[in-house]
């Protein structure tokens, strides 16, 4: 929570406890509330907007009440690569919607499946939560749909979705509105129950990688921000959009300006397989970050790629592995920092500003070892972000739209 002149009042979070994907939307849904009640009444008191930001093209189809029909699609599920073929005759070439991981694979993947007859909206994760409080059903901002397919320029849905094959996910489609918009105020039974205003209105949110760019408060074209969470997500501030399928690249709209980039399935969820956050930072401090590591990993969970490399069967790739942990930690820290330079490569080389500095959001900004590694590959200034919590961007959008 922060107020009016952007300075923290408040600030709680909670981790994801292992769960299955079936209690995935009940994880959400009772954290979200969790986390809204820990806030200090006499702060909740006062909040007079809200939004939320959720990861980008996790959807989920629901019933006319709201309800999810189909477990939710998360952000890296690739179970659409089948369906690219037939999306490949439809959408322009290098799209961003040709993707195994887009959301509009995603739905035309879930067409096919048995519970669609009772589908009545698609929602992200962000629009679903923030149905929970406000009680409107299917709406959406341009920045969560821009994986749906959603033209941000034209601010509108192309005409190539009246093709036969996509005419009947029509209805299912959000209504689209820009991030911060006001949408509705809280539901009175929502409002008693977690102890808010209610007269707070609930705002159309964004992605968290875009929040993280937002908390950062960059405004210059060429200054990006690399979101260091289980993830990897890179967004470069540009003057002109750039957008490749092929290798997973796509342009947010931002005011005048675009936010490039793309968001690859490697990260520090692959440092945390491996290693403790108490390892982590121990055995970093043990590497020589001016010496290479002599190992060459693609770090990944599973097989699965998007960015910079789009590849739904990418086989990940962490061999050799040395005995000592030092030089396996070295390794990777190493591997993901040349991925990320290798994003970076890709976006100018589509016709996105050059990279002049990287601002780092998420945990990975607080290993120095890791840092001055990536500092090395990408050849620019390497600083954490002055506020490295995407939900700190959020509650910038939701204050900056109070304020426009």
């Amino acid at each position: 929570m922060i107020d009016p002149t952007a300075t923290v009042q408040a600030e709680v979070s909670l981790p994801f406890p292992p769960s299955s994907p079936e209690s995935w939307s009940t994880l959400w849904q009772t954290s979200l509330f969790e986390l809204i009640t820990q806030l200090p009444l006499g702060v909740r008191s006062q909040i007079q907007r809200l939004a939320i930001n959720g990861t980008s093209a996790t959807i989920l189809l629901c019933d006319p009440d709201g309800h999810p029909v189909y477990p939710p699609l998360l952000y890296n599920d690739s179970r659409s690569a089948i369906v690219l073929p037939l999306l490949s005759s439809i959408a322009p070439p290098a799209h961003a919607v040709l993707n195994a991981s887009s959301g509009l694979a995603k739905l035309l993947w879930l067409s096919q499946q048995p519970s669609f007859a009772q589908a009545r909206f698609l929602m992200h994760q962000a629009d679903w939560l923030a149905f929970l409080l406000h009680g409107q059903a299917g709406i959406t901002d341009y920045h969560n749909c821009l994986k749906l397919g959603y033209d941000p320029a034209q601010e509108r849905y192309p005409d190539w979705f009246n093709h036969p094959v996509l005419l009947p996910l029509l209805p299912l489609l959000p209504q689209v509105v820009a991030p911060g918009t006001p949408i509705a105020t809280l539901r009175a039974e929502i409002a008693a129950q977690l102890h808010l205003p209610p007269h707070c209105q609930v705002c159309a949110g964004t992605t968290d990688s875009i929040a993280a760019f937002l908390a950062s408060g960059a405004k210059t074209p060429g200054v990006a921000v690399t979101s260091l969470g289980s993830t990897l997500v890179l967004k470069l501030l540009s003057q002109s959009p750039a957008q490749d399928s092929r290798n997973g690249i796509y342009s947010h709209r931002l005011g005048s300006l675009w936010l490039v980039g793309g968001a690859s399935n490697t990260g520090g969820g692959v440092l945390r397989h491996y290693f403790t956050d108490e390892e982590l930072v121990r055995l970093s401090q043990q590497i020589d970050p001016d010496r290479p590591s002599g190992l060459d990993y693609y770090p990944l969970l599973q097989p699965g790629e998007r960015f910079p490399i789009n590849d739904p069967h990418l086989e990940p790739r962490l061999t050799p592995r040395p005995d000592d942990p030092v030089a396996f930690l070295h390794g990777l820290l190493e591997s993901l920092a040349r991925i990320e330079a290798q994003g970076y490569q890709l976006l100018a080389q589509q016709g996105a500003n050059r990279l002049t500095q990287v601002l780092t959001a998420g945990g990975g900004a607080k290993n120095p070892t890791w840092t001055a590694i990536r500092q090395r590959y990408l050849g620019v200034t390497v600083c954490p972000s002055p506020h490295s919590e995407a939900a700190y961007g959020t509650a910038r959008l939701a204050l900056e739209g109070m304020n426009s």
